[in-house]
C-alpha cells in the first residue's frame, strides 16, 4: 500500500496558483472565500481580481477608476450596494444607452438634450406603491440610467411621416408612465412605455398576465372597430420583455438599420436582399407597418414603403433619363393579384443622372396580414427621346406583427 502524504494545508500553497484559481471565480464565490479562513480572505481581497468583475458587470473603465480614486474592490462593492439587484441587466442596458447616446451625438444631436437624468431607487419604489404593481427589474434598471425623455418631438423611439399623418414616439419618464397606468377593462395592469403627442398612440407593457397577455409583453394598443364591447382592444406585439424590446431597437438604430431624416429616426425596415439593378439604376425598398392606421375587424393592414432610385456615379452623362410611368403587381396572402399602372410616381417625373438619388414614400393596404409588391418603372433617355426602358422594382414583402385581441 502507498503511504498517503499529509494533506497540504492552504497556508503552505504558493500564492500565484491560488490567485489564478480565484481569478476564475464569479463575484459571489469570491465573496464567499472571504469567510472561509484568513489566508483566503487575504487572497480574495487582492485588488486585480476585482477588475474583471468591475468591467464585466458595471462597465468601469481604467479612466473611471482613476477618476473615482478607489480600488477595484471598493468600486465593485460600492456600485453593488446601489445597483446589486440589477447585476444581470445593468451592463447590457448601460451599453445600449451608451451606444445610443454616442450615435445620437453624431446624427441627431438635439435628441440628446431631451434625455432625462437617472431616477433613484426610492422613486421607483414610490411608483410601485402608487400603481400597486411591481415593475420588472430590467425596466427599473434602465430608468436608473436614464429616466426616459421629456415630452418633445422628435421622440427617441422613432418617427413615421406620410402626407398628412405624423407619428413620433417619446420614451416616457417614470412619473408620466405611472400617470398613464391602466386599470380599465381591456388594458388592465398595463403601463405605457411610449407616447406620441400627435396620434395619442402608446406602446404598453403588461405588468401582469391578464386578459390574454403574457407578463411583461409589450404591444401597440389599437381599438377594435367592429367590437360590440368597447373594452375589446387589439394588441400588436412589439416585444417580450423590456430588455429585449429596448436593446433590439437600439441595436437597429446604431447599426444604421433605420434611416435618419431631418434629425429623426425613421422606422423603415430595409431587407438587404430587396435591391434590384437594371443597367446603371438601382432600386431599393424599405417598409413599415402602421398599427395606428390598421384594424383587424374589418381586416385592413396599413403599410408604408420608401423607395430609393439611384444612378451609379460611374454611369455616362448621356445615360441621364426621366421616369415616365410605373407598373405594380400587388399580391395578398390569399394569392389575389391587383395590377396598377400610372404616370410618374407621387405626381412627379424625376430626372436621374449619374450619382443622383431620388427617394419617395407611398403606402398600401392589405385585407390579409401579409402581402408583397413588385413591378417596374419605365424611363426615357434624355439624349435619345425614342429610347424607353424598364427598371425592375424588386419584390418586397410586408408582414403585420403578431397580434392578439384582449379577452376582457
Amino acid at each position: 500500500d502507498m503511504e498517503l502524504s499529509p494533506s497540504l494545508s492552504l497556508e503552505l500553497l504558493p500564492t500565484d496558483p491560488l490567485l489564478l484559481i480565484l481569478s476564475f471565480l464569479d463575484y459571489r464565490d469570491l465573496v464567499s472565500c472571504c469567510y472561509l479562513n484568513r489566508r483566503l480572505n487575504q487572497l480574495s481581497s487582492h485588488d486585480p481580481l476585482w477588475k474583471r468583475h468591475c468591467k464585466k458587470y458595471w462597465l468601469i473603465s481604467e479612466e473611471e477608476k482613476s477618476r473615482r480614486n478607489q480600488s477595484w474592490r471598493a468600486i465593485f462593492i460600492s456600485i453593488y450596494s446601489d445597483l446589486g439587484r440589477y447585476i444581470h441587466y445593468y451592463a447590457t442596458l448601460k451599453k445600449a444607452w451608451d451606444d445610443l447616446e454616442q450615435y445620437l451625438g453624431q446624427w441627431c444631436p438635439r435628441m440628446i438634450s431631451s434625455l432625462k437624468e437617472s431616477v433613484r431607487e426610492e422613486d421607483l419604489d414610490a411608483v410601485e406603491a402608487q400603481i400597486r404593481c411591481k415593475l420588472p427589474d430590467d425596466y427599473r434598471c434602465s430608468f436608473r440610467i436614464h429616466n426616459g425623455q421629456k415630452l418633445v418631438v422628435p421622440g427617441l423611439m422613432g418617427s413615421m411621416a406620410l402626407s398628412n399623418h405624423y407619428r413620433s414616439e417619446d420614451l416616457l419618464d417614470i412619473d408620466t408612465a405611472a400617470g398613464g397606468f391602466q386599470q380599465r377593462l381591456g388594458l388592465k395592469q398595463c403601463l405605457p412605455l411610449t407616447f406620441c403627442i400627435h396620434t395619442g398612440l402608446s406602446q404598453y407593457m403588461a405588468l401582469e398576465s391578464v386578459e390574454g397577455r403574457n407578463k411583461y409583453e409589450i404591444f401597440y394598443q389599437c381599438p377594435e372597430q367592429m367590437a360590440r364591447n368597447p373594452s375589446t382592444i387589439v394588441m400588436f406585439i412589439t416585444g417580450t420583455s423590456y430588455l429585449e424590446w429596448f436593446t433590439s431597437y437600439v441595436n437597429k438604430v446604431v447599426t444604421g438599420g433605420y434611416p435618419i431624416i431631418r434629425d429623426q429616426i425613421f422606422r423603415y425596415v430595409h431587407d438587404k436582399d430587396c435591391v434590384a439593378t437594371t443597367e446603371d439604376i438601382t432600386v431599393s425598398v424599405s417598409t413599415s407597418f402602421l398599427p395606428e392606421l390598421s384594424s383587424v375587424h374589418p381586416p385592413h393592414y396599413f403599410f408604408t414603403y420608401r423607395i430609393r432610385i439611384e444612378m451609379s456615379k460611374d454611369a455616362l452623362p448621356e445615360n441621364a433619363c426621366q421616369l415616365e410611368s410605373r407598373y405594380w403587381r400587388i399580391t395578398n396572402a390569399k394569392g389575389d393579384v391587383e395590377e396598377v399602372q400610372g404616370p410618374g410616381v407621387v405626381g412627379e417625373f424625376p430626372v436621374i443622372s449619374p450619382g443622383k438619388v431620388y427617394e419617395y414614400t407611398s403606402c398600401t393596404t392589405f385585407t390579409t396580414t401579409s402581402g408583397y409588391m413588385e413591378g417596374y418603372y419605365t424611363f426615357h433617355c434624355l439624349y435619345n427621346k425614342d429610347r424607353f426602358f424598364n427598371v425592375t422594382i424588386p419584390r418586397f414583402h410586408m408582414v403585420c406583427p403578431t397580434f392578439k385581441v384582449s379577452t376582457a
